[in-house]
């Protein structure tokens, strides 16, 4: 529970509020100030003024919405005025930015006059690229969005309607197919008939109640024919001809309950007089009709929704307003019709029915989420919500004839998508796309693993890899099913009922028979589904492995220096990082495998990454890491890493490297300046090698942690075939990931000219990460 000083302390802290304005070009020089305001800035002017679709070109106007508000119906509060409703607006400007990378001005208008409103918002039409109508009472909102409608040529919402309608919608529809009921069928009773309760109604006879079969209950009780106190032309439309006067008499047989309305005004005995397997969708804030307690203890067989975060099925207007917004902006829509709100509503209700991503499960403590009466909504942190539901909008824009600006290829404006919230998402589309092109086989030695098998059907579904799973094959048929998956086309081997079996032991003893390991060892080791797994990638029928969920480092390292091999060209193996920032990637070695490395292996590990950095397509610009610049301090650890940078410059004359430096002079131009007379690294370093494990360690994880990047490895280097190492507690995500570019490395490998593998085995170490 949120304490009043806790919200109080939130808000005032720091910085006051809760939205600042942040620069997108820069604005350090005498030049970057002529061009951001007089007399660069003139130019711009010309060609808008000239082109006036110009302006979403040289301007924000594209990406800014305007939440505005009369503070005449703050959340439960009334009409508290637009100054006190003020931290309401900013709050739904941080949910803007936060889910949609959508940037908003709030704008609090101090005026009860419809037509005042009205007039404000229309005169603001060439600043924004779209307005959100925020808390304002009904039935003045219908008026006022259906004028701003009219005359507007930027979408208009108000979210306070079409918002909870869409998802509930959503909760709807899936509920529905839960219990088993037609939609056609289902009779529903609507309490509260405002904003919400009006938008609802609506909504849900598009998505196909009939309207004989819905009910209104307000304030005066049942919305019935010839009914005069409190009416108005929108209820009037859903008048009914009943004998029902009360939300009790309305309950009864009622199929769902869609309450937008007030507290405790639902009781356990109307839930019982509902029919069979009803659908509660008790949704007043902050307390709802009823409570989840009350309702569940009166009926075993209810589907129960609020829009509470505490209790499962949260219909949180967060999944509808930020997403539909980006579909409609990306696209220019000159309004957000009937279509758009349909195809909102359909993309929720289709991805409730997903394998949810372990990032959500860890945010809601970790409680397995699957499609089914507890879950008829997807989580507002579900991260896919924004492609699923912009990409849907933007098409239903297009498809209906209001888009300004098609799409001309939605899968890379998906990767658009994915990329606004972070460019790790960016760099992994990358690997996925150019994995989908030539999909490998990927062996999977714990393949009776949950997230495994989670991951493989992503990787079926998106056609990135050729899964092979090692285990039992009834235990994995078992929980694919216990899972709810789809994973018909991946390949599931028992490895001691192999057919294979028996040629893999003699090849493994063959091999290892002057290493310690007899005949009946052999036979004992090809039990261990690493051991097996190596020995599909040595005989070729594997192109990589993905292992280490349940085990440590070197029960993978190991096995794959023994069985695999490492590359001709090289005397160790080593472990690279790839740590990715909003607006750059930096790779760090080597944070996995060796403790202390000479000044040769410190070499060759830079090499090593360098053309692991080349095979991703991007330039490696080396810099060997340690407390000197280049000479300023005199010490054995110093003097290891300028032997380290001769060794690569003689073995590597192309290569962009230099070193001795410090971190800063590595990453900061303007150090780095200082040092360009002689220095070789003439942009900031993208490679950082570091002189020990202990420090690269350290750095990336207080880069993780502190920094914000999000680190991707460790990425095995050195080894002949694609292996790659899995940590404990590695989410689905991040084992796709893994997957595809471990197809990209195979790919690369199966367009050189393939050497038999040799497995040379020296002795080293491996740290446990």
């Amino acid at each position: 529970m949120i304490r009043k000083q806790d919200a109080l302390d939130y808000h005032s802290h720091g910085r006051r509020g809760k939205v600042e304005v942040v620069p997108s070009k820069p604005c350090q020089t005498q030049r970057d100030l002529s061009l951001v305001y007089t007399p660069g800035v003139a130019e711009p002017c010309r060609e808008i003024a000239e082109r006036p679709d110009d302006a979403y070109l040289y301007t924000a106007k594209g990406n800014l919405v305007a939440v505005v508000s009369n503070g005449t119906a703050v959340l439960g509060l009334g009409d508290i005025g637009p100054l006190a409703g003020k931290p309401v607006m900013e709050g739904k400007g941080v949910l803007f930015k936060r889910f949609a990378d959508i940037d908003v001005f709030d704008i609090e208008v101090n005026t009860h006059d419809p037509q005042e409103v009205i007039n404000v918002v229309r005169l603001l039409e060439p600043t924004f690229g779209g307005i959100n109508l925020e808390d304002i009472k009904a039935p003045e909102c219908f008026l006022i969005e259906e004028e701003l409608k009219k005359v507007m040529n930027i979408p208009v919402f108000h979210d306070d309607q079409h918002g909870t309608a869409i998802i509930s919608g959503a909760a709807l529809l899936n509920a529905l197919e839960i219990t088993g009921k037609s939609i056609r069928d289902a009779k529903v009773v609507f309490s509260g008939a405002g904003a919400a309760g009006i938008a609802c109604a609506h909504h849900y006879e598009k998505l196909g109640v009939r309207r004989e079969n819905m009910m209104l209950v307000d304030t005066k009780g049942v919305v019935y024919q010839g009914r005069k106190a409190g009416m108005n032309p929108y209820k009037e439309y859903f008048a009914v001809d009943t004998g029902a006067r009360t939300l009790a008499d309305a309950m009864k047989g009622a199929d769902v309950f869609c309450g937008v309305s007030a507290k405790d005004i639902v009781t356990r005995e109307m839930v019982r007089s509902m029919a069979d397997r009803p659908i509660v969708m008790a949704m007043a804030n902050p307390d709802p009709e009823i409570t989840y307690e009350e309702a569940t203890a009166a009926r075993d067989d209810i589907i129960m929704a609020t829009g509470r975060s505490d209790y499962p099925n949260q219909v949180n207007n967060v999944l509808g307003f930020p997403f539909i917004f980006r579909g409609a902006l990306d696209v220019r829509a000159s309004a957000i019709n009937d279509e758009m709100k349909i195809a909102a509503t359909m993309a929720l209700a289709n991805l409730t029915k997903e394998d949810v991503p372990d990032s959500v499960i860890r945010a809601y403590g970790r409680k397995r989420i699957e499609f089914g009466r507890e879950y008829i909504i997807p989580k507002p942190f579900d991260p896919r919500v924004l492609w699923w539901e912009a990409t849907a909008v933007a098409k239903a824009a297009m498809e209906s004839g209001v888009a300004r600006s098609p799409i001309k290829n939605f899968e890379a404006y998906r990767d658009s998508l994915e990329a606004r919230l972070g460019k790790s998402r960016e760099v992994m589309r990358f690997f996925i796309h150019r994995a989908q092109q030539r999909p490998k086989r990927i062996v999977f030695p714990e393949g009776e693993e949950e997230k495994i098998l989670r991951a493989a059907s992503i990787v079926l579904e998106e056609n990135i890899a050729k899964p092979i799973l090692l285990g039992s094959r009834s235990l994995i048929a078992q929980r694919i099913k216990e899972l709810g998956l789809e994973l018909e086309g991946a390949e599931v081997i028992n490895p001691s009922k192999s057919p294979h079996h028996d040629a893999y032991v003699t090849a493994y003893y063959d091999l290892r028979q002057r290493k310690g390991r007899t005949r009946y060892d052999a036979e004992r080791d090809m039990k261990t589904h690493n051991i097996f797994g190596m020995m599909m990638v040595r005989e070729g029928e594997a192109d990589g492995l993905i292992s280490g969920l349940t085990q440590h480092y070197p029960n993978t390292v190991r096995p794959a220096l023994q069985i695999i091999g490492r590359k001709d060209d090289v005397s160790i193996i080593a472990g690279l990082y790839m740590m990715v920032f909003k607006n750059q990637t930096v790779f760090i070695a080597d944070a996995t495998v060796n403790i202390d490395p000479t000044a040769e292996e410190l070499a060759e590990i830079a090499i090593l990454a360098a053309r692991k950095v080349r095979q991703l397509d991007i330039d490696p610009a080396v810099a060997m890491l340690s407390f000197s610049n280049f000479g300023s301090t005199r010490h054995p650890f110093t003097e290891k890493v300028r032997k380290a940078v001769s060794i690569v410059k003689q073995r590597e004359p192309q290569l962009m490297v230099d070193g001795e430096m410090m971190a800063d002079t590595a990453v900061a131009p303007e150090i780095m300046e200082e040092f360009f007379p002689f220095s070789t690294l003439t942009k900031p370093a993208n490679v950082l090698i570091c002189p020990d494990l202990t420090s690269a360690n350290i750095a990336y994880k207080l880069l993780g942690k502190l920094g914000g990047a999000t680190a991707i490895g460790p990425i095995l280097m050195g080894i002949r075939k694609p292996v790659y190492l899995l940590a404990p507690g590695v989410e689905v995500a991040d084992i796709v990931n893994m997957t595809a570019m471990a197809v990209v490395e195979a790919q690369q490998q199966s367009d050189s000219s393939g050497l038999k593998t040799v497995a040379r085995e020296e002795p080293f170490e491996i740290h446990h990460n």
